[in-house]
C-alpha cells in the first residue's frame, strides 16, 4: 500500500491554522467532507470518539487521527502541517504540527490497520519530517509523502 493510494493531491494542506486539538479536528472534518461529502458532524464524532479511547499523537510532534466510519467506499487521508504547534495530548507530551488524517470504512479491517501502519512508518522517518516541516508548497509536501521511501522506510 503505497501513500498515493490514500491522500489525493488536494488533500494536502501546508499551513493549517488551529489553535486546538478540537479545533483541528472540526478542520480535518471539514476537508474531508469536502473530499467524501460524507457528513462533516459524523467525521468529526468519529474523530473524538476515536482520541477517547487513548491520544492518536504518536510523538516528535506528529498526530495520526483516525477513524472507521459506515458510509466511507475507501480509506482516505488528509495531510496537514499546522502553521504552529499544538497541544495534542501526545504519547511525549510534545505539541503536534504534522497530521496525518485517515478514514476508512467500517469493513476496512486489515486495509485500515495496514494504512495506520504505513503512515505511522513513513512519519517514523526524521528525514522525512525534516523535509515536510521544510517544505514551501501543497505540492512539494505532496511529492515527500509519495516518494518511494519503502526502503528507507522499511529499514528504519
Amino acid at each position: 500500500m503505497n501513500i498515493a493510494d490514500l491522500l489525493a493531491p488536494d488533500a494536502v494542506v501546508p499551513g493549517l491554522k488551529a489553535q486546538s486539538k478540537k479545533q483541528l479536528l472540526q478542520e480535518l472534518a471539514a476537508r474531508a467532507h469536502g473530499l467524501t461529502r460524507l457528513s462533516e458532524r459524523r467525521i468529526f464524532e468519529t474523530l473524538v470518539e476515536r482520541e477517547r479511547l487513548g491520544t492518536t499523537g504518536v510523538g516528535a510532534g506528529i498526530g495520526i487521527p483516525h477513524g472507521r466510519i459506515a458510509e466511507a467506499k475507501s480509506i482516505t487521508g488528509i495531510f496537514a502541517r499546522l502553521e504552529h504547534p499544538i497541544d495534542y495530548e501526545a504519547v511525549d507530551s510534545q505539541p503536534v504540527d504534522l497530521v496525518f488524517m485517515l478514514l476508512a470504512p467500517e469493513n476496512a479491517g486489515a486495509d485500515h490497520l495496514k494504512a495506520l501502519a504505513r503512515v505511522s512508518r513513513l512519519l517514523r522517518d526524521k528525514a522525512v519530517c525534516e523535509k515536510l516541516r521544510a517544505a514551501k508548497s501543497a505540492e512539494a509536501l505532496y511529492a515527500i509523502l509519495t516518494a518511494d521511501t519503502s526502503g528507507a522506510a522499511s529499514a528504519a
